[in-house]
Formats: C-alpha cells, structure tokens, sequence
C-alpha cells in the first residue's frame, strides 16, 4: 500500500528531514502540508513539488481533504497534547518529532487521546538512528560490559536557530533576529535546551536502562540575562545502579554532525564489567572491558534495512500490524518525560527531587 502522509505544523524544523525521509519512501507520498503560516511551508512545497490543492492553512480543511493514514506532528511542545486531541478522532496514527510533550500531564493527554483509535501514537528522537547508539545498546544487551550502571549523556548544539530543514546553515545575523519571536525561546512554549535534548538522553537511557527508571533527580540551569529559557542544564539521576549524569547545551562551540566539540557530545556506558563511549554520528566506539581492559575500538553496526530512519521504521511496524518499540514507545517515553520534567521543577526549586509521578 501507498501510505498518505499529512504534516502538521512547520514550527519545528525537522519537519522538511521528515517530509524528505517521506518523500524518498517507495511506499509513502505527501498527502498534505498544514501550517497557519503559508510562508513557512514553501521551502518544502517547492522541494517536494507539493501541488498547491495539498497545502492548508486551515487545520479543519487539512483534515476534511483527508483521510491520511499517518499524521506528522511537528509542533510546538506545548501545543502536542491539544494538535493530538484534534487529530487522534480522523482515524490516523500519528508520528510526533520530539520531544514528547510538554510535561508528563500532557503526555499522558496524548495516550488517552489515541487510546481506542486503534491507530498507533510514535514519538521519534533522532539519536535512535544514530548507528553509533544502536551499536552501543547491542553490545550492553549482550552483556559486553556486564550489568549497566550508569548512563553519562552531554549533547546538544549551538542552538536551535542555527540550522533549518536538512541541516541548511543560519547565518548568526538571521539567528539574532529570530531569537524574540521562536518558540525555542519562550517558557509558554515549551523552549530551552533542557526540554530540548534532556528528552534524548532520559528516553535513551531509559532504553539503555531497559525501562528502569531514577529514583530521584537533581539538576541546575543557566540564566542568561535577556533569555527566559536556560541554554545549559546538568541534570543528576540517581538510580539503585548509582549515579547518572546527563547535560544539555545550546551554544556547543561546534555541532556535532560537522565537527565534534569538546566536551563530545553522545553517551558514555559504565558497566560491572565494562565501559562504552558512543559519540554522536561516530564510526567506532571506544570499549574497555575486564578481559581487554586498554581502551580499544570497536566499529558500529550499520543499521539493518527497514531501520534507517523514524519513518521507514513506523512504515514497517504498520505494514506488519506491530506496535512501534524502544525510543518510540509512548510508555516507555512517558518514564523519560517524568524525569525531564523532574529536573526541570528542580532546577526551579533548586533541590533534589523525588521522581514524579
């Protein structure tokens, strides 16, 4: 079958990677583009070759020309949970790009919302198809470095603003100007670097952690004057296994997909028996093990056919009539949103926190 595909709001700009990843899918065609703003969707109307009876600026004809069989959600977080709620009753799945919501009341908003639709809710964080952490969580399920304790996680980039749709440059004279009207840099929104990229590291770890979750959390944030959101966020978990450290930054001096800053951004794995350092976008990892306990390479798996990307793999999981798993799991992405959302009223009370419920 030929998957129709709708996409829905333009604010975040991984929606034009997305509608690409769509568009090269010998199964998929873009069925619809939705924005309030018409100018936000022309670069990929013009990419796509989008014919104009497929764009909208209205939501409720957008759904009327339908039916679509999946929905791309690329809005604000704030607005994820209400856009779900609006989307949930046209009998389509939705794939919603990270982060998962707002808060974990939202989150559970969207459950709810797709609970008896029969159709499926996915949220998609980029890193899982990094082949570096694929390989990483492999070799840690195979037991390479024993029972996994800790989960380190710095990563980030020079901020949002910098890079559009297939990671096309930003002048920094265009970022300035940005800055006062994007939602990245607004509270009401759902902005900031800890909301940003903490859900990657909590939703990974989470999976690294095969679903355990930290019993409390600690975390502190920047404040910049002029910036109602931080830009720089050290969040401490502690689990049963000990303690886990994850950091989030804007204004990492490179970005890690062009050259590696320093502090690197990715994952480092410590085990009973071992070690894993996985940086983002990396050829090898670096291993250390009590048999081999000199720091040595190991190279990373490629991905296996049908996992390549977020979209070719909910694709397949609804060919095959199977729920999405991992990172995409909506369970599995609630326990990560509790932690984030855990830092974040931390980092607001400034003092250790149980997780929250």
């Amino acid at each position: 079958m030929t998957f129709r595909i709708a996409g829905i709001s333009f604010d975040h700009m991984h929606m034009g990677d997305l509608l690409r990843m769509v568009h090269d899918h010998p199964n998929a065609e873009i069925a619809a583009l939705y924005d309030p703003d018409r100018a936000r969707m022309q670069d990929a109307v013009t990419k796509f070759g989008i014919p104009e009876d497929r764009v909208f600026t209205d939501l409720g004809a957008c759904l009327a020309a339908g039916p679509y069989d999946m929905a791309l959600l690329c809005a604000a977080p704030a607005d994820h949970a209400t856009m779900t709620e609006q989307l949930a009753p046209c009998g389509m799945h939705i794939f919603v790009e990270k982060p998962f919501a707002a808060n974990a009341d939202d989150a559970r908003r969207m459950i709810t919302a797709m609970n008896d639709t029969g159709k499926q809710l996915a949220i998609n964080w980029p890193l899982r198809w990094v082949e570096s952490h694929v390989t990483a969580k492999r070799l840690i399920d195979d037991g390479l470095i024993g029972a996994l304790r800790e989960v380190h996680f710095y990563d980030g980039n020079r901020g949002p603003l910098y890079h559009g749709a297939d990671k096309e440059e930003i002048s920094p004279e265009e970022v300035e100007r940005q800055k006062p009207d994007a939602w990245w840099y607004k509270k009401a929104s759902g902005g900031g670097a800890l909301l940003d990229y903490l859900g990657y590291g909590a939703t990974l770890g989470t999976w690294y952690m095969n679903g355990k979750a930290p019993v409390e959390v600690t975390c502190t944030v920047d404040h910049v004057p002029g910036i109602e959101v931080d830009q720089h966020a050290v969040a401490v978990l502690r689990y049963d296994t000990g303690l886990s450290r994850m950091e989030t930054r804007w204004g990492t001096f490179t970005d890690p997909w062009t050259h590696q800053p320093q502090p690197t951004c990715g994952f480092t794995f410590v085990g009973s028996d071992g070690t894993i350092a996985s940086p983002d976008y990396a050829t090898h990892l670096t291993v250390q093990t009590r048999n081999r306990p000199a720091q040595h390479k190991i190279a990373v798996d490629p991905l296996p056919a049908g996992q390549t990307n977020g979209i070719e793999y909910v694709l397949g999981c609804l060919a095959r009539g199977e729920p999405v798993a991992g990172p995409l799991d909506p369970a599995l992405c609630l326990t990560a949103q509790r932690i984030v959302d855990t830092a974040a009223r931390s980092a607001q009370e400034k003092r250790t926190l149980a997780l929250l419920p």
